[in-house]
């Protein structure tokens, strides 16, 4: 798939829209919006927990559930409002099963649905919806070789229903300063989101955004293209990765007081994005919805880095897995 080259003109610096002050909050893994509010979920934890904040970066309300996640790492908020958790982190390369979890704002409660991947365990930070519900998985490689994944069939509750390996991208080192485990951290992918059409597919390192071109919605095929890379730099631990309504990008981290931080317009840097635009139907006398279109999503609800030594990167990974706050079980 597709690999990273730098956009044709720099993109717009990110811009501090305010910081995450509230305690509760302190390690910010996953991020989404509706236009009024933004979710927030923190890395880990003992039980389902989304913060709706305001556009001050205040704490509204908590959404939770007595569910006891392993190891949540990313959150994505569906069409209908459906929020999304990615309960898929491994840094220890033990878990038989991850997970999916489904939450209704406006219902309540969580659907707990487990996965199995085809080739043993990974260590997985980024999750991406497509325009119908699926779900794509991006795997967290310390040489920067990610690995894509989604569901071979409907979402089983609580399965598990296993997963398929459909795809591969590679994340050059690319400079950027920021994030935790020094230079290599700008390979490994920590988030992802999609633009509220579906048409522009965004992932992130510790350091850098690439947002790809989805001019179909089809994320696989987004995947393949060239993005555009969007530098996150001096993020202490950029995990979070977020679309407004509107095309924004939003951007977070982990610390209490680190920023939330926004590149206005940022659907607009990506080529080709544009939804491609369908011949007016002629009137004919009989009149239907037309389902005739193609989607071999099924509506399922469903990178190494240059210059640096072998034997660096893998003490400096090895140092920060053991510093990471480990889950219960």
């Amino acid at each position: 798939m597709g690999a990273a080259p730098a956009a044709a003109a720099p993109p717009p610096a990110p811009e501090t829209l305010c910081k995450v002050t509230d305690s509760r909050l302190g390690e910010l893994s996953g991020l989404a919006s509706d236009g009024e509010h933004w979710y927030a979920i923190n890395d880990g934890g003992t039980k389902v927990q989304v913060f709706v904040l305001n556009h001050s970066c205040a704490v509204q309300k908590v959404l939770s559930a007595s569910t006891d996640p392993y190891d949540v790492e990313d959150l994505a908020r569906g069409a209908d409002g459906t929020l999304w958790l990615s309960d898929t982190g491994d840094n220890s390369h033990k878990r038989s099963t991850v997970a999916l979890l489904e939450m209704k704002p406006s219902a309540g409660g969580v659907t707990l649905y487990r996965l199995t991947y085809p080739d043993g365990p990974h260590d997985t930070e980024a999750l991406l919806l497509d325009r119908s519900g699926t779900p794509y998985l991006v795997t967290k490689e310390v040489f920067g070789d990610s690995a894509v994944y989604r569901p071979t069939g409907p979402l089983a509750a609580p399965g598990p229903t296993k997963l398929e390996k459909v795809g591969s991208l590679t994340i050059h080192d690319t400079g950027t300063p920021g994030g935790p485990v020094g230079a290599f951290g700008s390979v490994l992918v920590t988030g992802g989101a999609t633009s509220a059409d579906g048409t522009v597919v965004a992932l992130r390192t510790y350091t850098d955004a690439y947002l790809y071109p989805a001019p179909d919605g089809d994320v696989l095929a987004a995947l393949k293209r060239n993005p555009v890379r969007v530098p996150l730099p001096n993020e202490k631990q950029g995990e979070a990765l977020a679309f407004e309504p509107d095309g924004t990008l939003l951007s977070g981290g982990e610390g209490v007081g680190q920023p939330l931080r926004a590149v206005k317009n940022a659907t607009a840097l990506v080529p080709g994005a544009a939804a491609p635009q369908r011949e007016a139907a002629k009137p004919s006398a009989a009149s239907g919805s037309g389902g005739g279109g193609s989607d071999d999503s099924s509506g399922v609800p469903w990178l190494p880095a240059a210059g640096i030594a072998v034997v660096v990167v893998l003490g400096g990974w090895f140092a920060f897995s053991r510093r990471r706050r480990r889950p219960r079980r």
